[in-house]
């Protein structure tokens, strides 16, 4: 009976770990880069995903809320961010220089 809590602690902090991947994920790509994928928006996968997240902290693994917010959890790993990263940029943020302009790096007419 030990060996199974211990299998089931570590599926639960797989899951949790899981989770956790995929809110900072969500959290540091592109607010446009949702739209142009046209995969929700991010706040929307922002909340889903913290809900997953908190939900896999509080609830047992064996309850079927961590169940739900494993396949919300699956779903964007699997349709939402290979979509994302394909776009150009990859979908993450990044910070211009303050010499880049709405087309690109202005290169001072060289």
């Amino acid at each position: 009976m030990q060996g199974f809590a211990g299998f089931m602690w570590l599926l639960s902090m797989a899951l949790i770990l899981f989770s956790g991947f995929a809110l900072i994920d969500a959290a540091i790509r592109r607010e446009d880069a949702y739209r142009a994928a046209d995969k929700k928006t991010k706040p929307f996968w922002l909340i889903i995903l913290g809900l997953a997240f908190v939900v896999n902290l509080i609830f047992n693994i064996l309850s079927f809320l961590p169940i739900i917010g494993l396949i919300a959890t699956i779903v964007y790993m699997v349709d939402v961010r290979p979509a994302i990263k394909g776009l150009p940029g990859g979908g993450r943020s990044r910070r211009g220089s303050s010499s880049d302009g709405p087309y690109g790096p202005w290169n001072g007419g060289r």
